[in-house]
């Protein structure tokens, strides 16, 4: 079987019935939401990569909650252990009654780390400004090792992308990527982003990103942005071990039974 990568904003589909896991439908066509492996079977699935990002205290982070207890959600924020959100992290007093209308599972949010304790629990807060359940917008996935080429030299390149393409945007330190605005923008920002990851390695990598978004308003593909010859890369720091392909390959082969 093929494992073709697929990053975020790349055409997955032309029918929207064929969406699945780590995608999202624009205009009746399908894209992938995720940087990961494609498996088209009964729907068009993205296979996410396990990324490598380790929780710090102090991270900002967009989690997805995956279990509720009495009084904690979980997340997963793209780690190898699970973040733990207390109930008395939660900006207001909340009934254990009350935990799944404010966040339930499959919401996102964008949180922080509290704190990480030597055996790496996990814990998380929303009682911060700025902190929020996530209702609209799109959450997109990188590599967590490119996340300073989306901030940039003192935030110049996540400055520039809010300002060219007039859409809020947060980066978490997890490779999570929330972006808001009218959809046409959105698709120009995740345009950008994939650029972004493709091209990492390019010097005076600002200005050429400019120059895209500035072009895109002309409709310009992205793809012709791309070095010749390029396409996506795994740097020394990103490449896969071999326990992430074995994840890969189980997953994949599950799907075939």
């Amino acid at each position: 079987m093929d494992r073709k990568i697929v990053i975020p904003g790349e055409l997955l589909s032309e029918n929207e019935q064929n969406a699945g896991l780590g995608t999202y439908v624009k205009e009746g066509k399908v894209y992938s939401s995720l940087y990961g492996v494609l498996n088209i079977k009964n729907k068009v699935d993205v296979i996410p990569f396990s990324g490598k990002y380790i929780p710090r205290a102090k991270d900002y982070v967009i989690g997805t909650v995956v279990d509720i207890t009495s009084s904690n959600w979980f997340f997963d924020v793209r780690a190898p252990y699970t973040g733990m959100l207390h109930v008395s992290e939660y900006p207001k007093r909340v009934e254990s009654s009350q935990m799944s209308d404010l966040l339930d599972v499959g919401d996102s949010a964008i949180l922080r780390v509290k704190d990480v304790d030597q055996s790496m629990k996990v814990e998380l807060t929303l009682r911060e400004r700025g902190l929020k359940r996530i209702k609209i917008g799109r959450v997109i996935e990188i590599p967590p090792s490119k996340v300073p080429r989306i901030i940039g030299h003192g935030g110049s390149m996540v400055s520039m992308l809010k300002k060219e393409t007039k859409c809020e945007i947060f980066v978490g330190q997890n490779g999570r990527i929330w972006i808001n605005g009218p959809e046409e923008n959105m698709d120009q920002l995740t345009d950008a982003i994939r650029l972004i990851v493709k091209e990492s390695h390019i010097h005076g990598l600002t200005d050429r990103i400019y120059e895209f978004l500035t072009d895109k308003k002309s409709n310009v593909d992205v793809d012709s942005y791309v070095s010749p010859g390029d396409d996506i890369k795994f740097q020394e720091d990103d490449e896969i071990p071999d326990d992430i392909h074995r994840k890969i390959d189980a997953l994949l082969d599950s799907s075939e039974d």
